[in-house]
Parts: C-alpha cells; sequence; structure tokens
C-alpha cells in the first residue's frame, strides 16, 4: 500500500516557514506571527504539485541552545525542539529554511551540522530574497555547506515554483500499489482517544501486544501486527486517538494523529471504533468522513456494549441512530463488542473480510448497462431545457475500491442528488456491502 513522502520545513525561530507552509497551501492554516517561537506543534496538510502528492510539515524553530532532556519539564522551547526533531526523522526529504535578511548565524550553522547528521536529501532554500540585492546575498549560504541555496519570498510567492519542482525531483519514486496474491489485509483500527483501540486489538491477538491503559494517549506510534485468522493474512495496526484538529495538544500527539492518518491510507479495511456509553460524537462522524476520502473499506465497530443497559430493542435503535446520523454510511456494516471481556470479537473481523471481498468485487458490463437503463426510465435525472442529459454506456474501471465510468452527453449536468440515486441502485442490484464506491461521470468522446 502506498503513502504520501514527508516533506518537513525546518530552520530556526522566525525565518518564515510558517508563511512558506500558508503559501503552499494555498490557505492560512499555519499560525503567522512576527514573535519567533509561534508554532510549537508539527502542522501537515497534503499538497499536489505537477502530479506528485506528498505531505509539507511545518515545524516549529530549531533552538539549537536548549537541551532535549524535557522529561518532567515544561520548557516550551525543549518541546518544540523535540517536536522539530521528530520531524525530521520522519521526512523523506528536508527544507531547510535560511534567513537572507540575516545572513548566516551560529543557530543556522548548527542546525546544518543536525542535518548532515541524518544523512537524508536536504534542499537549502534562502527565504525573503525578495529584491536582486537579497537575492544575491543567498550566496552568503554556500558557507554552510547544504548545496546550492534556493533563493525564494515566501511572503509574495517568488520562487516558490521552482522551489516545488527541486522537492518533486528528490522524492522518492512514487510507490506501485502492490497487488499480489496472497498479500496479506491490512486492517486499521482507529477511533478518539480512549475509546478501545488497543484492547480490541490485544482481545483479537489474545496477548498483551499493545499497551492498554485507561489514560487516553497511550499509544503514540502504529502498531503493525501480523495474524492468522481463519486461514486468512492480516495485518493489524493500531493507532493513537485521533481528536478535532483544534483539540490536539502540543506534544507528540499533533505526531501521533499524523501516523494514524498514514494508517488509514495505507490500509484495505478501517475499523472505526465508537464508545457504546457516549454514543455518536460530531467527532466520529469526522474520523469516519477521512476514512471515506481515502475510499477504504469501513466497519463501524460500537465498544463498551457490555457497559450499556439492554433490553430486546437497544441494539436496533443504537443501529437505526447511527443510520440517521450517517447517511452518508449507511452502507457500512456495524459490530457491537465489548473488547474488555472479548465478547463478539469474530464479527469485527469477519465484517472485515467480508468488506475486503467487496473491494475487489467486479460488476459484468452488461448488467451494469441494464440497471443504469432501468434507474434511468424509473427515475429520468435532471436536465437543462433543451438539452436532456442522456446516459450511452457504462463500464467497471478498477476495483478497491470499485470505480464505474458512467459516458453521458453532458457530465457537468450531472447532480450530486442523481449521482447518490445511482449509487444507491448499484448497491441495491450487486452489494459493496462496506466500501465506498466511485462514480466518474465521462462525455461522450473523453477517455
Amino acid at each position: 500500500m502506498s503513502s504520501k513522502p514527508i516533506v518537513a520545513v525546518v530552520g530556526r525561530p522566525n525565518v518564515g516557514k510558517s508563511t512558506f507552509f500558508n503559501r503552499v497551501l494555498g490557505e492560512r492554516t499555519a499560525i503567522v506571527e512576527n514573535e519567533p517561537g509561534t508554532t510549537r506543534d508539527r502542522i501537515y496538510g497534503d499538497v499536489e504539485w505537477i502530479g506528485r502528492e506528498f505531505t509539507l510539515v511545518d515545524t516549529g524553530g530549531l533552538d539549537t541552545t536548549v537541551s532535549l532532556d524535557v522529561e518532567g519539564s515544561d520548557d516550551v522551547r525543549a518541546m518544540v525542539r523535540k517536536q522539530a526533531e521528530h520531524a525530521i526523522s520522519e521526512a523523506d526529504l528536508i527544507l531547510f529554511m535560511v534567513d537572507v535578511t540575516a545572513g548566516i548565524t551560529a543557530s543556522d550553522l548548527d542546525v546544518a551540522a543536525i542535518l548532515r547528521r541524518t544523512q537524508k536529501p536536504v534542499l537549502l532554500v534562502a527565504n525573503k530574497a525578495d529584491s536582486p540585492a537579497r537575492t544575491e546575498a543567498a550566496v552568503e549560504f554556500y558557507e554552510l555547506g547544504m548545496g546550492d541555496p534556493i533563493p525564494i519570498s515566501s511572503y509574495h510567492g517568488t520562487g516558490t515554483g521552482d522551489l516545488l519542482d527541486r522537492v518533486v525531483e528528490q522524492l522518492p519514486p512514487a510507490e506501485e500499489e502492490e497487488e499480489e496474491e496472497g498479500e496479506a489485509l491490512r486492517i486499521a483500527i482507529v477511533g478518539r482517544p480512549n475509546v478501545g483501540k488497543s484492547r480490541l486489538l490485544n482481545a483479537i491477538l489474545g496477548q498483551e501486544r499493545a499497551i492498554v491503559s485507561e489514560l487516553p494517549g497511550t499509544t503514540r506510534d502504529p502498531v503493525d501486527t501480523g495474524v492468522e485468522w481463519s486461514g486468512h493474512d492480516l495485518v493489524l495496526v493500531d493507532t493513537a486517538g485521533i481528536r478535532r484538529r483544534g483539540k490536539v495538544e502540543q506534544g507528540v500527539e499533533q505526531w501521533s494523529v499524523m501516523r494514524a492518518m498514514r494508517a488509514i491510507a495505507r490500509s484495505d479495511v478501517v475499523l472505526v471504533l465508537i464508545d457504546a456509553t457516549e454514543g455518536l460524537t460530531a467527532q466520529d462522524e469526522h474520523i469516519v468522513g477521512y476514512v471515506l476520502e481515502q475510499y477504504k473499506g469501513l466497519v463501524l465497530v460500537v465498544n463498551k456494549w457490555d457497559l450499556v443497559e439492554k433490553d430486546s430493542n437497544t441494539m436496533r435503535d443504537y443501529t437505526r441512530v447511527l443510520r440517521e446520523r450517517m447517511p452518508f454510511a449507511s452502507w457500512a456494516p456495524i459490530a457491537f463488542i465489548s473488547a474488555k471481556f472479548g465478547q463478539r470479537i469474530p464479527t469485527v473481523l469477519e465484517a472485515a473480510l467480508k468488506v475486503a471481498a467487496e473491494r475487489n468485487r467486479r460488476v459484468n458490463t452488461s448488467a451494469l448497462n441494464r440497471l443504469i437503463n432501468e434507474a434511468v426510465a424509473q427515475h429520468a435525472p435532471p436536465s437543462r431545457p433543451g438539452k436532456w442529459l442522456k446516459f450511452l454506456y457504462a463500464t467497471q474501471a478498477d476495483v478497491k475500491p470499485p470505480a464505474f465510468v458512467l459516458f453521458v452527453n453532458d457530465a457537468k449536468q450531472v447532480q450530486f442528488g442523481y449521482r447518490r440515486y445511482l449509487e444507491n441502485r448499484i448497491r441495491e442490484r450487486f452489494g459493496f456491502e462496506g466500501t465506498p464506491i466511485k462514480l466518474i461521470f465521462r462525455n461522450r468522446h473523453e477517455p
């Protein structure tokens, strides 16, 4: 499974890292102030440039004058430095940013020494070069021994396109999706903090493979564990809890959330855990949205079911609430479990395997076209007067996720509601339980 390469922007405080980050992402994602040390946590965003995708990470300033021994310490500068060095350790490419208006500083020399020890590819970025004189001044930074300085102005956007071209050149080769027969099924376990993700992993394995704690935030890094179940090879990935972006606290948690997101991207099926005692929250819905954006298989797992007072209708009523709150994922199977007591754990894996099979389902072209013709005849699509929307031909283009291409006379006329109508008809006829499907509308002669 492929994942996006990581590009970390590092440097001493106040050289313009966050301004560059915001320029590239096209929005004010990071807080930008003239005061050094404004950015504390790593902030990340996905970037696409000339066909390549990567994750850009903004970091706090590397203050080389502070100690990294932060155990029990409230030294914010030390915590910021540790965050930055975490980003460096995970990055595939590093952008070392310096300030041409300040020239080479002792901190720049120290950061250069740190980066040389990593033996990772580094591009030296000379920021604030917003005039010919400042651009010429960038040659001073050859002294750092980090290669050619690339002059840019993050504030004005000058040179950022050329820099991104260089970034794409330096990225590792794009990974190919592995389609080998017998490949282990990757199942990610995700959810809010303290919903029982590690307990579920341990219940599946029957051993204490992951640390289980009542305190939220115990799991920091994804834990990959291979297991064979009912003749199937599985890789289970336990992840850190995903909070709302505004609730992510300073420290290693920001990086943990990013790793959880990468775990989703590398998985086949995602188990989204919901705390039965708290009910469905807005953040649970956001996490499901993350999974759907990646077009991954989805199983909703309601944990701590042992703590819910039940009667003969409780499970049915809970299911109805989930379906009503998340109509966009009404096709996802639901499992009710108690990870703590190991109750109904096999139903989770059975659902995951079924979803994986549905992601590989192929539909006969003639059967698909019969369904589309029937659906259009029963409910004609909204069309502009004088130019009726016509469906010409449909075919399945791919699996994992299932993708269908529908050729029409005017793709721009296909409205969201009608797209959803056709998706529902496809599901009614062919299944695809637990997996998002792609409907791609093309004009008559469009490839």
